[in-house]
C-alpha cells in the first residue's frame, strides 16, 4: 500500500533555479553548501536552516517566502480530466492503466501503448563480423559524425527509467537502457561497462536496500548512490484474479502456474525469500524454472495465458490491466562510479530526478514513491 503524504514543507527551490537557468552546482557554490544538498532540498529530503534558506534566497534573488511554503494539502494535486476516445481495437482496459494521447481533426483518441515494441529498434551501427562472447569488434557507422558523448549507458531492470530517459532528452542527453537484471548490472558498472547500475537487492540479514550489496562488490568511495524511487513488488495474477491467488503459499497449489525470473534478479531473491519463511520448497512451485528476464517479460507471460501469476512492479500490472497483491516496498537506486558523476549528461540526469514533472509521470505509472529521487545516500 502506498504510503500517505503527511504535511509538509513545500519548495519551489527546483523551479526557481530552472527558470532561472542556473545549475544545481552554481547553486551550490554560490550558497556555501554541497550540490548533495541542494538535490535533498528540491526533493523535500531536507529543510535548510535560516542561513541556508538565506543565501538560496539571495543567490535566487527571491524572498524566502517565494521559496518555502506551508503545504497543507496531504497528497499531490490532481491531475487534470479529459473526454477522450478509445481507440477502436486496444482490448480491455482497466482504470489506471496508462495511455497515450494524440490529436485527430477534432477528436482527442487515447491509444493503450504496447509493453512490446512493434516495430525496428532504434540502431547507431550494424556489426560488421561475427564477434566471440565478451570480445572486442567491429561496427559500420550509420552517421560517422556522432561522437555519442551525450549519452549515459545505464543497466537495469525497472521500466521506470524510460520516463527518466524521455525527461532529460530536453537537455540533450540521451539514456542508452541496456536491460539487465541488478546483480548483473553491478557486474557490468564494477568492470567499467556502464555509467550507471540501477539495482534493488534487499539485503536479508538487516532489511536494508542496496547499500549492503553495494558495500560487499565496491571498495569505500568508489561509487555512488542515488534514490531513484521507491516501488512496490508483488504477485501479479490475471486479470480478475480467475485462480484466486492470496499470497506465496498459492503457488504450491497444482492447479497454479508460476513464471519465475531469473537467478540475480531482485524480484527471484523476493520470492526465495517468502518461500523460505513459508519453509515451501521451490520444487513445489509450477513453474519455478520457468524463467523470464524482466518485470514485464514476466508480466507479459501472465497476460497472454502462459502463466497465472508472477512477481513483479506494481507498474508492470498496471500497464497490462493485471491484479497485483503487494509483498514488499523497496528502494530502487541508481549506482554511479564516482567520477562519472561530475559528467555533463550524468548531472542533467541528477536535475532531472528533482523535477516535479518527471516525479508525477512516475508516480502516476502505479507504485512508485519519488520524494527522495536524486537523494544520495552513499
Amino acid at each position: 500500500m502506498k504510503p500517505s503524504r503527511p504535511p509538509e514543507i513545500e519548495n519551489h527551490l527546483a523551479a526557481l533555479r530552472q527558470k532561472r537557468g542556473l545549475s544545481a552546482a552554481w547553486l551550490a557554490q554560490a550558497a556555501g553548501i554541497s550540490r548533495q544538498t541542494i538535490y535533498a532540498i528540491e526533493a523535500g529530503t531536507y529543510i535548510p536552516n535560516t542561513a541556508v534558506a538565506l543565501r538560496l534566497a539571495r543567490a535566487l534573488e527571491t524572498g524566502i517566502e517565494g521559496l518555502f511554503t506551508l503545504g497543507d494539502a496531504a497528497s499531490p494535486p490532481e491531475l487534470p480530466s479529459a473526454d477522450v476516445a478509445l481507440l477502436p481495437g486496444s482490448g480491455p482496459l482497466e482504470m489506471g492503466q496508462p495511455v497515450q494521447l494524440c490529436r485527430v481533426e477534432r477528436r482527442l483518441m487515447a491509444s493503450a501503448p504496447s509493453p512490446i515494441p512493434w516495430y525496428l529498434p532504434a540502431g547507431d551501427a550494424i556489426l560488421s563480423g561475427q564477434p566471440a562472447e565478451g570480445r572486442k569488434a567491429k561496427v559500420r557507422i550509420y552517421h560517422p559524425e556522432g561522437d555519442f558523448r551525450n549519452r549515459v549507458l545505464v543497466a537495469g531492470c525497472d521500466p521506470g527509467i524510460s520516463v527518466l530517459a524521455r525527461h532529460v532528452q530536453p537537455a540533450g542527453v540521451e539514456l542508452v537502457l541496456a536491460h539487465r537484471n541488478s546483480s548483473q548490472a553491478l557486474a557490468l558498472l564494477k568492470r567499467g561497462c556502464v555509467h550507471i547500475a540501477g539495482t534493488h537487492l534487499r539485503d536479508e540479514r538487516s532489511g536494508e536496500s542496496n547499500i549492503p550489496e553495494v558495500g560487499r562488490i565496491f571498495p569505500k568511495n568508489r561509487v555512488a548512490v542515488i534514490s531513484f524511487a521507491v516501488w512496490e513488488e508483488g504477485i501479479l495474477t490475471a486479470r480478475g484474479n480467475p485462480k484466486a491467488i492470496r499470497g506465496i503459499e498459492d503457488l504450491a497449489r497444482k492447479d497454479v502456474r508460476f513464471v519465475n525470473r531469473e537467478e540475480g534478479s531482485g524480484s527471484r531473491r523476493l520470492l526465495d525469500l517468502h518461500l523460505k519463511r513459508l519453509n515451501i520448497a521451490a520444487r513445489a512451485v509450477a513453474g519455478y524454472r520457468n524463467l523470464a528476464s524482466g518485470h514485464l517479460a514476466a508480466a507479459w507471460q501472465v497476460s497472454i495465458g502462459a502463466a497465472d501469476c508472477c512477481i513483479a512492479t506494481r507498474a508492470a500490472a498496471r500497464l497490462l490491466g493485471l491484479g497485483f497483491l503487494p509483498l514488499a516496498s523497496e528502494r530502487y537506486d541508481l549506482v554511479i562510479r564516482r567520477p562519472h558523476l561530475d559528467l555533463p549528461p550524468v548531472q542533467a540526469l541528477m536535475d532531472t530526478l528533482n523535477r516535479s514533472s518527471f516525479r508525477r509521470e512516475l508516480e502516476s505509472a502505479g507504485g512508485y514513491d519519488t520524494r527522495a529521487a536524486g537523494q544520495r545516500l552513499l
